[in-house]
């Protein structure tokens, strides 16, 4: 039977405080002193495919938000590889999360693909993204970018959420096919990005 995190909510005030303590301390980190809304995280994982999403990654998973709620939609032998940069969400997330589905990595989006050859995957089927990629320095938003692309199958798709428009351009630049969605209903209202993987491979 597939252990499922039953007693721990994302979305409770001591969730809330620990994800707006870490902002404080690293606002450039984080995209939003709140985690996302029920009704953004909703609206996200409709463009997901979930019969066929047997690997998903997550960047920056924070509390655990969209982690809670990707495990419940995720069939039984999927596999989620959730990537976080901050060592104090890393223990947060590994001390209430027990879904053995679910891989927690302490380390960078940057590393996507040696991240997955570690954990013996050789591609994603769909990434999901919130880092803040307005406050990246150049040379790391293009290598993100540039290698979650390469560490998607052939049609995988990179979702990205985002307070503004400002990485639009950056995402055409290495994506092809990018489609933009919107939703009003979240602190700060948020905008959608569907990034799909052309190339071979």
């Amino acid at each position: 039977m597939t252990a499922r995190p039953t007693t721990y909510d994302p979305q409770s005030l001591r969730a809330r405080l620990r994800f707006a303590r870490v902002f404080l301390k690293n606002p450039f980190m984080l995209g939003s002193v709140l985690p996302s809304s029920r009704r953004l995280t909703r609206h996200l994982l409709e463009g997901i495919d979930w019969r066929s999403a047997g690997v998903v990654v997550e960047y920056g998973p924070g509390v655990g938000t969209l982690t809670w709620e990707i495990l419940q939609r995720m069939r039984p032998d999927g596999t989620l590889v959730a990537i976080e940069y901050n060592p104090d969400l890393v223990a947060h997330l590994r001390a209430n999360f027990l879904d053995p589905r679910l891989r927690i990595v302490h380390g960078s989006a940057a590393d996507v693909r040696v991240i997955l050859a570690r954990h013996g995957i050789s591609q994603a089927d769909y990434i999901i993204s919130g880092i803040p990629y307005s406050t990246l320095s150049k040379t790391d938003r293009e290598r993100i970018l540039r290698e979650s692309n390469l560490a998607l199958r052939h049609n995988g798709v990179l979702l990205v959420y985002q307070f503004t428009t400002t990485v639009l351009p950056h995402l055409r630049q290495v994506f092809s096919d990018v489609r933009e969605d919107f939703e009003p209903l979240n602190i700060l209202p948020a905008r959608i990005f569907y990034c799909v993987r052309n190339g071979g491979g």
